[in-house]
């Protein structure tokens, strides 16, 4: 990923990764419905035993999709204490405000990235603005009230995003880890918020980014948001790996997320997944519904063909 590659799509599960059955199933389904990468929590001992296994599970079927571990407060304990998990994900991901507080902090941190280096391991260093690091905001938000014109509140608590991932990275590099090796990301809520950060950051490094509006909802309202945000931003050619954030509905595919995300790369003709139907919109001069049902016949044709024709020419560049 990254420099001139093709825009990566990402997803992620919702099964408790210590049920290492129902985690293979949905990471085969994620990966089935043109999933890239696929990112599970390992968020407790149980989880991270069976981090190996889901992984052994999964190459036994012939699903090769990598696994991205997702790790808040105690991966520097779950990585050192469950090699074989550390072994078996292709990247950690790491909240630099969910590794811990104070001394502890710079500690933990390294104690993850020195992992990372020790199985040559990617990192992508994750900040969430619903779990920013306290004391970089609250020293952020002094300095601003002590100017004489203040920025507002917003755009500081942007900055402080920007500031926690390049900080991050560059601790990252001084213990050890290559620079090609760091990817970052820095996920708002808001389409603008995220617009804002990411064109910042993107100015400021040279780090591969990872794209995705968190939070984005539920149905249309998820969809919408994320496909304003993100097209703003890869027509810029800013993002290297996305993901669609959406809440899934009860008893709904998680794939669907996977969906948008190619639905997006292709419509903006960054990536082209599968053959695309173009239909009337439907009019007062177009009263008669089989051109409406052919379209909709044909496009749910190539849905279904899609997992047997990604087999069928996986590799073969098109």
């Amino acid at each position: 990923m990254g420099g001139g590659a093709p825009v990566v799509v990402q997803s992620m599960t919702n099964t408790d990764t210590a049920d290492a059955i129902a985690t293979v199933k949905q990471v085969q389904q994620l990966a089935q419905a043109g999933s890239e990468l696929v990112r599970v929590t390992v968020n407790t001992e149980e989880a991270a035993a069976q981090v190996g296994r889901i992984r052994d599970m999964l190459d036994a079927v012939g699903c090769q999709v990598p696994l991205i571990g997702d790790f808040h407060y105690n991966g520097h304990l779950l990585l050192t204490k469950y090699p074989d998990c550390a072994r078996a994900l292709a990247k950690y991901r790491i909240n630099p405000g969910n590794v811990g507080f104070g001394k502890k902090k710079d500690r933990q941190f390294a104690t993850m990235i020195e992992t990372a280096i020790q199985y040559d391991k990617p990192i992508r260093i994750g900040v969430n603005w619903g779990s920013l690091d306290q004391e970089l905001v609250v020293k952020m938000m002094d300095d601003n009230a002590r100017l004489a014109e203040p920025r507002d509140a917003a755009e500081v608590t942007r900055e402080a995003l920007v500031v926690s991932a390049l900080q991050s990275a560059a601790r990252a590099e001084e213990i050890g880890l290559p620079r090609d090796k760091i990817i970052l990301s820095c996920k708002v809520s808001g389409v603008q918020d995220l617009i804002a950060v990411y064109s910042d950051l993107a100015a400021r490094c040279d780090y591969a980014l990872h794209l995705g509006l968190t939070e984005a909802g539920m149905g249309s309202k998820g969809i919408v948001a994320s496909t304003a945000a993100l097209a703003v931003l890869l027509q810029q050619g800013i993002g290297d790996t996305i993901r669609i954030s959406l809440t899934p509905e009860p008893g709904g595919d998680r794939a669907r997320e996977v969906i948008v995300a190619q639905e997006i790369l292709q419509t903006m003709g960054l990536r082209a997944f599968t053959p695309l139907v173009t239909a009337c919109p439907g009019c007062g001069r177009t009263t008669s519904t089989f051109f409406q049902e052919l379209a909709d016949s044909i496009q749910s044709y190539v849905r279904a063909q899609m997992p047997l024709w990604r087999e069928q020419y996986d590799g073969v560049e098109t």
